[in-house]
C-alpha cells in the first residue's frame, strides 16, 4: 500500500467521525494559535523597546552631575552642580569617538498662547542636541549659534505642546509666553512618543541654552555655566564601554579628582539599557511561547487518546485487512498518517486563528505585534512532530495485532 492510498483511507476514516475529529484537533488548533500569538506579542514588545531607544538617540551616553554630602547625609545624584558647558566641549574635542556632546539645562514652566496655557518642561540646549538625540525638525527651522550668543527669544515646540497651545493652527511665527517672557516659535519637532520610563518626550519646549539661563530659569542656573546633563553621541562602530571609560578618565582629570575619591558625576550608557530591556523582552517572549506550547502537548495527548479508541473500535477491520494481505507496516502507516493528518489540519487552522488573533490584538488593544514566517513554520512543524510522537504508539499497537485475534474481537 503506497502513501497516497494510506492518506485517502485516513481522510475517509476521519470524515466518518467528523465531530470527534474536530474535537481532537481543537487542542492542536488552540496550541498553535497561542504559540503564534504569544511570539507575535513578544516580538512586538521588543520592537517597541527598540523604537523607544531610537527615540532617545542611538549610541547615547548621558553625563549627569554627581551627589553632594550635607551634614553626613548624601543628597543623591544631581544634587551637586559639577558639570559645565566647558566639560561638554572638551569631551567632543579630546575624544575622537565622541560625535557630539550636547549640554542642556531644564526646568518646568507655564507656557501660554492667548488664554490657553500649559505646564511643560523647558530645555535649554545647543545645536548639537538635535544630532546627539537624533531629533529631527518637523517644520520650521532650528536655532543657530548666533541665537545662543544673543540669548534670542526663540523656541521649538514638541508635538504635545504645539497641539495643546495652538490646536490645528500652524504655530510657526506665532508669539507665545514662556513664564512672562514672549517667545517666537521658529519650529516644531518630530513626534517621539513615550520614553522608556513612560514620560511623554513630546511635552517639551527647546530654546537656546543661554536664553534658558538668562531669561527663563533664572541666573542661579547660569552660575559657572553649569548644566543639568550632557548628551553624548558615540560614533557608529565604536566600543561603548571603552568610550565610557575614556569619558570617565577625562572628567576625573578635568575635575582633579584624586585616585581614592569617588566620581563627582555619573554616566548612564543607554546601549546597556537597550541590551537589558531586549534580553528581558526576549525571555518574556520565550516564557509566553513555552506556556502556550503546553496546549500543544495537551492536544497531542488528545490525539493519542482518540487514536487508541479508534484502534479498539476498528480491531476487526484491522484483522480483515491483514487477512487479505496487508502487512504490519501498512497498518502502522495508515494509523500514523491519520494522526499526522489530524495534527497537520489542526496546525493549519491554528495558524489562521493565531494570525487573526494577533491582528485583533494590534487593532483593538493598540499593542504592536510582529508576525514572521519563522514562528508559523515552527508551530506547524511542532504540531506535525506532536502527531508523529503521540500517534506512533497507537499505530504500533494496531500493527502488532494478530489477524486471528483481531477477527474474533467483538
Amino acid at each position: 500500500m503506497n502513501i497516497f492510498a494510506s492518506i485517502r483511507i485516513a481522510l475517509r476514516a476521519l470524515q466518518i467521525n467528523k465531530l470527534r475529529s474536530a474535537l481532537t484537533m481543537l487542542g492542536i488548533i488552540i496550541g498553535v494559535a497561542a504559540v503564534i500569538t504569544m511570539i507575535a506579542v513578544g516580538s512586538g514588545a521588543q520592537q517597541r523597546i527598540e523604537e523607544q531607544i531610537k527615540g532617545l538617540g542611538t549610541n547615547l551616553i548621558i553625563l549627569s552631575p554627581g551627589s553632594t554630602t550635607i551634614g553626613g547625609a548624601r543628597m543623591g545624584s544631581g544634587s551637586r552642580n559639577t558639570i559645565t558647558e566647558d566639560d561638554a566641549y572638551a569631551l567632543q574635542r579630546d575624544i575622537t569617538a565622541v560625535q557630539a556632546a550636547a549640554p542642556s539645562v531644564r526646568g518646568t514652566v507655564q507656557v501660554a498662547n492667548g488664554t490657553t496655557n500649559w505646564s511643560t518642561v523647558v530645555y535649554g540646549v545647543t545645536p548639537e542636541y538635535f544630532e546627539a538625540r537624533n531629533w529631527a525638525i518637523a517644520s520650521g527651522k532650528s536655532f543657530e549659534v548666533a541665537d545662543i550668543t544673543s540669548s534670542a527669544k526663540v523656541a521649538l515646540l514638541g508635538d504635545t505642546v504645539a497641539s495643546s497651545l495652538f490646536g490645528d493652527a500652524d504655530p510657526i511665527g506665532q508669539i507665545m509666553r514662556i513664564g512672562k517672557v514672549p517667545f517666537t516659535v521658529i519650529g516644531t519637532l518630530q513626534p517621539k512618543g513615550q520614553s522608556l520610563y513612560g514620560s511623554d518626550q513630546d511635552d517639551v519646549v527647546l530654546m537656546p541654552i543661554s536664553t534658558a539661563r538668562n531669561r527663563v530659569l533664572g541666573q542661579g542656573v547660569g552660575k559657572l555655566r553649569t548644566v543639568g546633563s550632557v548628551s553624548i553621541k558615540v560614533r557608529d562602530g565604536e566600543d561603548m564601554t571603552e568610550v565610557e571609560s575614556q569619558i570617565r578618565d577625562l572628567m576625573r582629570q578635568r575635575h582633579r579628582i584624586q585616585q581614592d575619591r569617588e566620581d563627582d558625576f555619573s554616566l548612564r550608557n543607554l546601549s546597556e539599557v537597550l541590551a537589558t530591556r531586549q534580553e528581558s523582552s526576549r525571555i518574556m517572549g520565550l516564557l509566553l511561547a513555552a506556556v502556550a506550547s503546553v496546549s500543544l502537548l495537551v492536544g497531542g495527548i488528545g490525539i493519542m487518546n482518540i487514536m487508541l479508541v479508534s484502534v479498539t473500535e476498528r480491531t476487526r477491520e484491522i484483522g480483515l485487512r491483514m487477512a487479505v494481505g496487508a502487512r504490519g507496516r501498512d497498518i502502522l502507516t495508515q494509523f500514523l498518517v491519520e494522526a499526522i493528518t489530524l495534527a497537520f489540519i489542526g496546525g493549519v487552522l491554528g495558524v489562521a486563528l493565531g494570525v487573526g488573533g494577533s491582528i485583533a490584538i494590534a487593532t483593538w488593544v493598540d499593542w504592536p505585534v510582529q508576525l514572521s514566517v519563522q514562528p508559523v513554520v515552527m508551530a506547524v512543524g511542532f504540531a506535525g512532530a506532536i502527531g508523529i510522537f503521540f500517534g506512533f504508539y497507537p499505530a504500533r499497537k494496531a500493527s502488532r495485532l494478530l489477524p486471528i485475534e483481531a477477527l474474533r474481537y467483538e
